[in-house]
């Protein structure tokens, strides 16, 4: 790390959707532009690779980012969130997840899922798992409130399993989902029949052991890109009004999510159904609250 950091190249590691490729590059560039020194970016393998320093700087799920900052010491440290466009955002850094069904689905609301099939891209997304169970813990929903439930691995395949009727709905970050639907109109044959959420939206991190210099020069250059008019060409490929400043606890929402699905038993998409409670059966249907 020493050595890389008196002017070898930085790493900026994506983990997240491939589809926000160009936006990610397009940040790795600027900000080897602002230091004056290369910045690498690289597909994410683990998120232990901030604390092997393989990676400097990086943009990760909220999930993964909450388990990284309950570390000691922390690896990393947010700098900054982006701000999507549109009035649904209400200029905040959030984002939701979209539960999309085929267009000629007779499923026409949340309460509606039980039973059905379903897809996801894995179980270290905010996005597509846990803000899953959480919304079904809220709903009164127990483990088995899906039929199958299919791993897909990322969102994009996760739509198109959707698309092509081999699962009945997913869940998918409204970025992703956005960006995707815009970028492959043979998608049309989708519908959205509700949203999880909001949840704070993915930070670009640092890693902590950067010196506070460099983290304060790539804070100030994300926040500054909204009043870049080179930038709001690139930024809109992603529907990226802006970034802001985010700090941790902009994730607690998240902790409070993790924490009562916790406290429910409910941790997996694929966790088998329990046995019903006594007098079950005389309880009414689980309704969105």
């Amino acid at each position: 790390m020493t050595a890389r950091l008196r002017g070898a190249p930085l790493r900026f590691a994506t983990y997240l959707a491939p589809n926000m490729v160009p936006v990610y590059r397009f940040l790795a560039d600027r900000i080897g532009e602002r230091l004056g020194r290369p910045v690498e970016l690289m597909v994410g393998a683990s998120f232990d690779q901030f604390e092997r320093g393989e990676a400097d700087l990086g943009v990760i799920c909220g999930l993964p980012y909450v388990w990284l900052a309950a570390r000691r010491p922390r690896p990393v440290e947010p700098l900054a969130a982006p701000v999507l466009a549109g009035d649904r955002y209400g200029g905040r850094p959030v984002y939701y997840s979209d539960v999309i069904v085929r267009r000629d689905s007779p499923i026409g609301s949340l309460e509606e899922l039980r039973g059905c099939s379903w897809a996801y891209n894995e179980p270290a997304s905010h996005s597509g798992h846990t803000v899953t169970l959480y919304s079904l813990v809220r709903m009164g929903a127990r483990p088995g409130f899906f039929g199958r439930v299919v791993e897909a691995g990322f969102h994009q395949r996760a739509i198109r399993l959707v698309h092509a009727g081999v699962m009945d709905a997913a869940a998918i970050d409204s970025q992703v989902l956005a960006v995707e639907l815009r970028d492959h109109p043979d998608l049309t044959g989708l519908r959205v029949v509700g949203s999880f959420g909001p949840s704070t939206i993915q930070p670009v991190v640092a890693a902590s052991c950067l010196p506070g210099r460099l983290k304060e020069q790539v804070q100030n250059l994300l926040v500054e890109l909204g009043d870049d008019p080179t930038a709001r060409t690139t930024l809109a490929q992603g529907f990226v009004d802006r970034f802001t400043p985010v700090d941790d606890a902009a994730y607690d929402d998240i902790r409070a999510m993790l924490a009562t699905i916790e406290a429910a038993g409910w941790t997996s998409l694929t966790q088998a159904a329990m046995a019903p409670e006594p007098n079950a059966g005389n309880r009414p249907p689980a309704r969105v609250s």
